[in-house]
């Protein structure tokens, strides 16, 4: 580790003056609901919450990223503070911090999630993953402590030598190194946990919040941990949330490979044995999730994020919270699912589009898991997508021809549908050679009179045909030809248009297959 000793280091902080650059000004903000800055103006993600002199603030980071472009451009972390969740009534403090206007040896940007604690000596401490400006490690991630006296700054470096954790310190790793959760015990002593892409690792540090304390661990049990954690204490056990992805189509957690659900996992002690205990939070709208939870006024609290800002996506996040609740007839006591919540949303438009009312289906099925099936008609599409924003089927062996369905609780009458296809030549996914509509009387037959069957991919291709009246609907696709065989299929939207607009109601339970007897 480099450094001096905590002794040398509590003078050193002791004996430097107070910075002399203001503490940002807060602004206002009153919120409907979910998510808590909902306008667009700020993104904000990887929320932190803590309680500080009876006001729960949730540290974030900040999204900048202009739309479509599928990058975290994160340049400085921001706070949320209020005391009263439920009334909505929060103050917004932008700009609370950036990497290199705290640490020297810093980059500026990639101001990705941290975390604010208050040490046994009464400070705040803040625990900040950024890139180091010079370094010949692989991967450029460290984790850097600050120090102030209150949430809002100024923040100066609590380790001026460097980081306190890289792929050189305190032990060489290969990891990637982001994602600090730091706890506090009760006696005072300090433990800090931290990693992503599958691997975890924690650590004891010594009081001055810093310097290392005996060995690091590498983490096993946590079923499916990806990124995120959260360390936290309740009643004398230890609970890690996590963002997980054990990825499939029965899984617990998320059915795609690009999605994550926030899982949890208790310990004995704050080093562990860990043991996966379940879901806490479903898959949302963002690709990635991220827990930070905490008591305030003897209520528990969970704060994620979305993508339900304004013209949010998925790399334009923006923090929610919810009431976490326990279930304590269970030992250890459980954590109850968590429902997500949003503010009132108006009323959409009539539309023709009744896709939204189906069931989708595939011949793929059970789909690879980079893919996702209810991606067909979640009525969105992106210049960008990723793959889980699409049905697909690439595969080292792709049949000649395959098919998506959509199966209606009830007949309908259609006479038009708009496709989106995805071209991908990296993946090895291309526009149909050919289409064509098909649906079920009695079994499957082409629709008439089809004025085109248009391939290119990026919009919506067009058709109309005569009308007819079914409840299963298919499109048939002929796959292009490639150099290995048969290119990949990929669809991103498929939309079926009614005569008249409407509100298409998504159904509470499948529809079954017109092949079946119902």
């Amino acid at each position: 580790m480099r450094g001096g000793s905590p002794v040398a280091l509590a003078a050193l902080l002791a004996a430097a003056p107070p910075a002399a650059a203001a503490a940002p000004q807060g602004v206002p903000v009153q919120s409907a609901g979910n998510p808590l800055l909902a306008d667009g103006r700020f993104y904000s993600t990887d929320p932190a919450p803590v309680v500080i002199d009876d006001t729960l603030y949730i540290l974030a980071g900040r999204d900048e990223a202009p739309a479509d472009v599928n990058d975290f451009i994160m340049n400085e972390w921001q706070l949320l503070a209020t005391r009263d969740p439920a009334a909505g009534a929060w103050t917004h403090y932008p700009a609370v911090a950036t990497p290199e206007g705290i640490f020297r040896w810093a980059a500026p940007g990639r101001a990705y999630a941290g975390q604010i604690v208050k040490g046994p000596d009464g400070r705040l401490y803040l625990y900040a993953p950024v890139l180091e400006a010079n370094t010949d490690a692989r991967d450029g991630f460290a984790i850097g402590v600050a120090v102030a006296d209150n949430p809002t700054g100024p923040w100066v470096d609590a380790h001026p030598a460097g980081p306190i954790v890289s792929q050189r310190v305190p032990e060489p790793n290969t990891i990637q190194n982001i994602d600090p959760t730091v706890l506090v015990d009760e006696d005072g002593r300090v433990y800090l946990y931290w990693g992503t892409f599958g691997k975890l690792r924690g650590i004891e540090l010594e009081r001055d919040m810093v310097t290392p304390k005996g060995r690091q661990i590498a983490v096993t049990g946590l079923t499916g941990f990806f990124e995120a954690p959260w360390l936290m204490k309740r009643k004398g056990v230890y609970y890690m949330l996590y963002a997980g992805n054990n990825a499939g189509p029965d899984s617990p957690c998320t059915p795609t490979l690009y999605h994550a659900c926030i899982a949890y996992g208790t310990a004995p002690g704050p080093l562990g044995p860990w043991t996966y205990r379940g879901t806490v939070l479903k898959p949302v709208s963002s690709t990635t999730s991220h827990p930070g939870a905490i008591e305030y006024r003897g209520q528990w609290y969970l704060a994620y994020h979305t993508a339900d800002g304004a013209g949010g996506g998925h790399f334009r996040r923006s923090v929610a919270i919810d009431r976490l609740e326990w279930d304590d007839r269970v030992s250890p006591p459980a954590i109850r699912p968590v429902v997500p919540t949003r503010s009132p949303q108006p009323v959409p438009p009539p539309s023709r589009n009744i896709a939204p009312a189906a069931t989708p289906a595939a011949s793929n099925e059970p789909i690879p898991v980079r893919f996702w099936l209810r991606a067909l008609n979640d009525g969105a599409t992106r210049a960008s997508p990723l793959p889980p924003e699409m049905w697909g089927s690439a595969s080292a062996a792709n049949p000649p021809q395959q098919w998506i369905e959509y199966r209606w609780p009830r007949p309908v009458t259609v006479a038009e549908s708009r496709i989106w296809f995805v071209a991908d030549d990296a993946a090895g996914m291309a526009p149909p050679a050919r289409w064509r509509i098909e649906y079920w009387d009695g079994g499957w037959k082409p629709v008439a009179r089809a004025d085109r069957y248009g391939t290119a991919a990026g919009a919506f291709q067009q058709t109309r045909f005569a009308p007819v009246t079914t409840r299963c609907l298919r499109a048939v696709f002929q796959a292009a030809g490639s150099t290995g065989g048969n290119a990949g299929l990929a669809v991103q939207e498929w939309e079926v248009l009614a005569r008249r607009p409407g509100h298409a109601t998504p159904p509470t339970t499948p529809a079954p297959s017109c092949e079946r007897p119902r």
